[in-house]
């Protein structure tokens, strides 16, 4: 599960962020002090969990919100504010959570927990929006077959077809589910769920064929051993 912070406060970002690191799984993609280009990024990305001061310059909390609710897929919300007035409006707008600065590690830990036993969050590390075309493309997760770094870009192959997405492949690979898609080359991610063969290869290495496709995927050496204990091999 992924996250990003919006809050005009740096202080409160460092603080916030701290909390995340240390008392729970999510990893933080983004922190903004910019609602503006936070709301650019969330359209272009897979984000899971936005925690969201209410009380933002140029695009308010509440307003950000409502432009949530035009996306395919809406992340989850957690509104951050020291105001406490905003907070029936925050659940009006589906927020699940309200938390008051200055922030209480008790609170915050409860919120962390709560959203990683969270089914709706779950639910969007199995959904992953792309663009192509000038359209955004909603897909499962589970449909894509394999990921290609190709220069600053990643190539995101399904059964027919072809998304590049303006990413590294290391940033890329944390919308992932780990579970289910494994980094087997600096320069490639695959399904594991979607290879049918594991061709020895030279230097005792593997090349992946996978379901229904010609490409074939290699696993570099030094994936080569955590690939086998995820195979049974």
């Amino acid at each position: 599960m992924n996250c990003i912070i919006i809050d005009d406060e740096y202080p409160s970002i460092q603080e916030l962020s701290y909390f995340i690191t240390n008392f729970s799984s999510i990893t933080i993609s983004e922190t903004f002090d910019d609602s503006i280009k936070a709301l650019e990024y969330v359209q272009r990305n897979n984000v899971n969990v936005i925690f969201l001061d209410i009380n933002m310059p140029k695009l308010d909390g509440l307003t950000f919100s409502k432009v949530l609710n035009t996306l395919p897929v809406k992340p989850v919300l957690v509104f951050i504010t020291a105001y406490s007035e905003h907070a029936l409006e925050a659940f009006e707008v589906s927020a699940f959570d309200y938390i008051l600065k200055p922030y209480s590690q008790t609170r915050i830990v409860d919120t962390l927990q709560r959203l990683e036993n969270s089914t709706a969050a779950r639910l969007y590390n199995d959904r992953i929006t792309l663009w192509k075309n000038e359209k955004l493309y909603v897909l499962d997760a589970d449909d894509i077959y394999y990921c290609e770094a190709h220069k600053h870009d990643v190539n995101v192959y399904t059964k027919n077809e072809h998304f590049i997405v303006a990413s590294s492949i290391s940033d890329f690979h944390k919308k992932l589910r780990q579970e289910c898609f494994f980094r087997c080359h600096r320069s490639y991610i695959v399904n594991l769920d979607k290879i049918t063969e594991i061709i020895p290869w030279f230097n005792n290495t593997y090349m992946l064929k996978l379901k229904g496709l010609d490409a074939e995927i290699p696993v570099s050496r030094q994936n080569l051993l955590l690939f086998k204990k995820l195979m049974g091999i």
